[in-house]
């Protein structure tokens, strides 16, 4: 990291044996002025950091609670595991296998749609800007939903359940003690999911390098995959440049995770 920094200040210029030329804030500059496929990435980039968390957790916490209120339920076990699943597998063979689901002619998404008679809804998901990266959050949402479930799973069978015990003696319907007990007793879970949630999406990498690699027209371009580009394909042959954008990311990204916890923090703590 601390290279990362050093380069980012110089032009180091790979043809020529790795010559290092100091040009101080001239890279951050250029990146900030001139570079829009930088104002691209980062966009996508916060799109998908902002609006995945909002998917994920809410999904996570539902499929938890279910879990948790209907435990006894035949086969809850299989579903938790079925859910989980998918968290074990590599980005590479996520994205592959939503390759096969999102292709035009015989991808299950198509199929399904066709089946039910919305056929003139299939299309190329992954062609389109407008579609591309709305279809790589969903992989996303579907890869981690089954870990932030796991987990909101443990913090819900924390709490005690004489607190859940004494509401229902009071009158509190399900809703009431889902509501006023269990979310604001896991919390401090929910919150640290969505920071993490946040952090992670801000990184997408390996996905988007396997089903897009940044197509169609920058639609699905990540600060990470135009690190690379800049890096190791453009032919550039100078590695202070990306040095300067994963700087430039790192700072943000630490930026708003700083301002995602104090806004989402409670001041109070809840102790039990």
């Amino acid at each position: 990291m601390l290279v990362t920094f050093y380069n980012s200040f110089h032009t180091l210029r790979m043809d020529l044996g790795m010559l290092t030329e100091y040009v101080g804030l001239e890279h951050f500059r250029e990146i900030l002025t001139t570079d829009d496929v930088f104002w691209k990435a980062a966009r996508n980039s916060l799109v998908w950091g902002v609006v995945a968390p909002l998917i994920d957790i809410p999904l996570a916490l539902a499929l938890a609670l279910a879990l948790a209120l209907y435990a006894r339920v035949p086969f809850a076990r299989v579903f938790r595991t079925v859910w989980f699943t998918p968290v074990l597998m590599s980005y590479p063979v996520v994205g592959v296998i939503w390759l096969w689901v999102y292709n035009y002619d015989w991808g299950i998404a198509n199929l399904a749609l066709r089946s039910v008679g919305l056929g003139a809804y299939a299309q190329a998901w992954l062609a389109s800007p407008a579609t591309a990266l709305p279809a790589l959050i969903l992989v996303t949402t579907w890869m981690f939903a089954g870990f932030n479930m796991v987990v909101l799973l443990a913090a819900l069978h924390a709490i005690p359940a004489e607190y859940l015990e004494a509401a229902t003696v009071d009158g509190a319907g399900a809703w009431r003690r889902t509501l006023h007990i269990m979310i604001p007793l896991a919390w401090p879970t929910i919150v640290n999911l969505a920071i993490l949630d946040f952090i992670g999406k801000m990184k997408q990498f390996a996905l988007v390098w396997v089903m897009t690699r940044g197509g169609p027209m920058w639609g699905t371009e990540t600060v990470a995959t135009y690190v690379v580009k800049r890096a190791f394909e453009w032919k550039t042959l100078d590695l202070g440049y990306p040095s300067a954008i994963a700087v430039i990311w790192f700072v943000i990204i630490f930026g708003l995770t700083l301002l995602l916890t104090r806004t989402l923090q409670r001041r109070q703590s809840l102790e039990f």
